[in-house]
């Protein structure tokens, strides 16, 4: 057998937001303890972890501070200084996924390239350094622009339908993305281990808050045919092999209306699409990101219920403290399980939690899900 001495490591994350609270969570089960990197004082991944470092994820001395003293570090946020992460790599301090992986990612346009260089299918697409009228029409709408460093959670995206939308357009190098038909917009999450072993997750299914472009609504498994989610599935491991890296990654994709499947992004982290994880698989994304990061075997990624999911945002209009209405009614519905972030204020759209509802049929979890929606809401003390 083999002897591990306790703990079993100390895990650097870089990022306290809510992926890094749900990862401290299970990496204490496993026997580690953690030490979080923010720049916020008592943020959520460090209100469990109970060590936080105050500081700038482009903080070099910061990162240094933090990688010294753990064994293995990792992220939950990819707008990291990958040049002094590559740096303490050379130096022998282990940070997966890799930052040469983590530098390919952030930019938008390299990852692009790395997939087309690999023969993955995704929309088409060109760089653009200077946005102008003439390039966008030339590219011919309607067109996606997508700002190649910096964007998430529906920023640093802008849809357009035609040239009207012109003035809408981000002045950032970005790349102009032809805008696809999709039946339905998917993900599958893609653990990989240091040997290079690959397990999928079940393909979920998205639908998106309109003008936000933020995950409002989850379905595991996706309402898909069998055949088209195991195609997925392949596809999805052959963008994480291109990409390369240890841990695990979120693989988005659409599928069109002719039934064909296109990647559209890939995050080297834990993703949105894998919160379900926690209550509706065998192993949730967080622990299986922290068995491929410590060497430890992958975990059976069986789905064990059918699952739905909903962010919960921040209220229009609102600020300040959170204030959480209709909490016991949502509790009160068979299935639910609420997840509530710790953080100390509110903003419109902001995550301030997710709630996943289980159910033997997927389109009754649904309907909880709706339920849940328009009973549960994180509203703020101020007035915008």
């Amino acid at each position: 057998m083999d002897s591990i001495p306790f703990p079993i490591a100390r895990v650097g994350i870089i990022g306290g937001g809510q992926l890094g609270r749900m990862l401290v969570k299970p990496a204490k089960r496993l026997g580690c303890t953690c030490v979080v990197l923010d720049p916020t004082p008592n943020s959520p991944a460090g209100q469990v972890a109970g060590h936080q470092i105050v500081g700038h994820y482009h903080d070099p001395a910061k990162l240094r501070e933090l990688v010294s003293v753990c064994d293995v570090t990792t992220y939950d946020i990819e707008d990291v200084d990958t040049d002094t992460l590559m740096a303490l790599e050379r130096e022998g301090h282990r940070i997966y996924p890799q930052p040469g992986v983590l530098a390919v990612v952030q930019d938008k346009l390299r990852q692009k390239e790395r997939l087309a260089e690999a023969g993955i299918a995704t929309a088409a697409f060109v760089a653009l350094d200077r946005p102008d009228p003439a390039a966008f029409a030339a590219f011919g709408y309607p067109l996606v622009q997508k700002a190649r460093r910096g964007g998430y959670d529906g920023r640093g995206v802008v849809v357009m339908a035609g040239a009207d939308a012109y003035c809408e357009h981000l002045p950032v190098p970005s790349l102009l993305e032809r805008f696809v038909e999709a039946d339905k917009e998917i993900a599958v999450l893609v653990a990989q281990s240091r040997d290079g072993e690959r397990r999928a997750y079940p393909v979920v299914e998205m639908c998106f808050r309109p003008g936000e472009n933020i995950l409002d609504l989850l379905l595991a498994p996706a309402r898909i045919p069998a055949e088209v989610a195991a195609a997925a599935q392949r596809l999805a491991c052959r963008a994480v092999e291109a990409i390369g890296g240890v841990g695990i990654f979120g693989v988005e994709m659409f599928l069109t209306r002719a039934g064909d499947l296109l990647v559209n992004e890939v995050a080297p982290r834990t993703h949105n699409s894998g919160h379900y994880t926690i209550e509706a698989c065998l192993t949730d994304q967080f622990e299986q990101h922290l068995r491929a990061i410590l060497d430890l075997p992958l975990g059976a990624t069986d789905q064990l219920s059918p699952a739905a999911m909903i962010n919960l945002l921040g209220a229009p209009g609102r600020t300040g403290r959170p204030i959480i209405r209709g909490l016991a009614a949502a509790l009160a519905i068979p299935g639910v399980s609420v997840h509530l972030y710790g953080k100390a204020t509110t903003q419109p759209y902001r995550k301030m939690g997710h709630v996943t509802i289980l159910d033997p049929d997927i389109e009754e979890a649904r309907r909880k899900a709706e339920r849940v929606r328009a009973l549960l809401e994180v509203t703020g003390e101020d007035a915008l």
